[in-house]
C-alpha cells in the first residue's frame, strides 16, 4: 500500500495535521504565534547544518528550532521588547540559513523550494517513519502533561500553588514546537508551518466550549485540510503545501463568518 506516493503523502499530511493541531491550541492560548514563526524560520538554518555535517534533516532542523526556542526563552523579559526580539531573531535566522546553504559546496544549486514550501509528494517510507515517530513523541508529551499545561496557561501563579513548575511546562512546549517544526518541514515547509499551527486551532475555537473539544475539533479540521489540500493540489496541479494551508484558511474563514450566528444561538 505504501508504494503509492499519494497514500504516503496522505499519511504524512494527517500525521502533521494531528500534531500541529494539538500544539496549535497551546500556541493560541499562550499567544505564541510569533514565537512559533521565529522557531519555524530557524528551520532553514537547520537544513544548512544538516547539509554541512551530513546528518539527518530532521535532526538538524530540530536542533536549530530548539536552539531558537531556548534563545527566545532566555532573552525574553529583558530590555528588548518581545516583538522586537522575535522579529530580529526570526529574520536573522532565515537570512543566516539562506547564506549558509549558499556557502556549502553544492548548496547554491540546491532547490530550496522543497524546504520553504514543503514537498509532501516526495515523502518516502523512511520519512513517513520519522514523521510519525515525532508525532507520537509530541502527542504523548502533550497528553501526559495536558492538565499541567492548561493550568500554566490559565495562571502561572495558580500553577505554582498547585505544585507545577511553569518553567518546566514552558520548556516542554519549546521542545514540542521544535520537534513539530522538524517533522512538518517535509510536508508544508519552513514558511508555512506556523500557518498549520494557527489556522486549524483558530478555526476550531468558535465551535468549541471546552479546551478538549477545541483540541479534538482542531485535529479534525487539520486532517481535513491536509487531505483536502492534497486533493486540490492533485486536481489543479498546484503546490501541495500552499494548497493545504489555503484549505485550512478556508475553514478558518468559514468559522469566523459563522461566529455571529453561533453567538446568537448560544444567547
Amino acid at each position: 500500500m505504501l508504494d503509492d506516493f499519494l497514500v504516503r503523502a496522505a499519511l504524512a499530511g494527517v500525521g502533521v495535521a494531528l500534531v500541529s493541531a494539538l500544539l496549535g491550541c497551546f500556541v493560541l492560548w499562550r499567544r505564541m504565534a510569533y514565537f512559533g514563526d521565529a522557531t519555524a524560520h530557524a528551520a532553514l538554518l537547520g537544513v544548512a547544518i544538516s547539509l554541512g555535517f551530513g546528518i539527518s534533516i530532521l535532526v538538524g532542523v530540530a536542533v536549530a528550532a530548539l536552539g531558537m526556542g531556548l534563545a527566545i526563552t532566555l532573552l525574553s523579559g529583558r530590555r528588548t521588547g518581545t516583538d522586537t526580539l522575535l522579529g530580529a531573531l526570526a529574520h536573522s535566522a532565515l537570512a543566516a540559513g539562506l547564506l549558509a546553504v549558499a556557502l556549502i559546496p553544492g548548496g547554491a544549486r540546491l532547490d530550496l523550494e522543497a524546504y520553504l514550501f514543503g514537498d509532501i509528494l516526495a515523502v518516502s517510507r523512511a520519512d513517513l517513519g520519522l514523521i510519525w515517530g515525532g508525532v507520537a513523541v509530541v502527542c504523548a508529551a502533550l497528553i501526559w502533561r495536558w492538565q499541567a499545561l492548561l493550568v500554566t496557561v490559565v495562571s502561572p501563579d495558580l500553577a505554582r500553588a498547585s505544585g507545577i513548575n511553569p518553567k518546566r511546562e514552558n520548556m516542554l512546549l519549546v521542545f514540542a514546537l521544535a520537534l513539530t517544526v522538524a517533522v512538518a518541514i517535509k510536508v508544508v515547509g519552513a514558511l508555512l508551518i506556523t500557518a498549520m499551527l494557527i489556522l486549524p486551532a483558530a478555526a476550531a475555537r468558535p465551535l468549541a466550549r471546552t479546551p478538549e473539544a477545541m483540541a479534538v475539533l482542531a485535529v479534525v479540521l487539520a486532517a481535513a485540510a491536509a487531505l483536502g489540500g492534497l486533493r486540490l493540489s492533485y486536481q489543479l496541479d498546484s503546490p501541495t503545501g500552499p494548497s493545504i494551508v489555503c484549505t485550512a484558511a478556508a475553514f478558518f474563514a468559514l468559522t469566523a463568518l459563522a461566529r455571529p450566528l453561533l453567538r446568537r444561538r448560544q444567547a
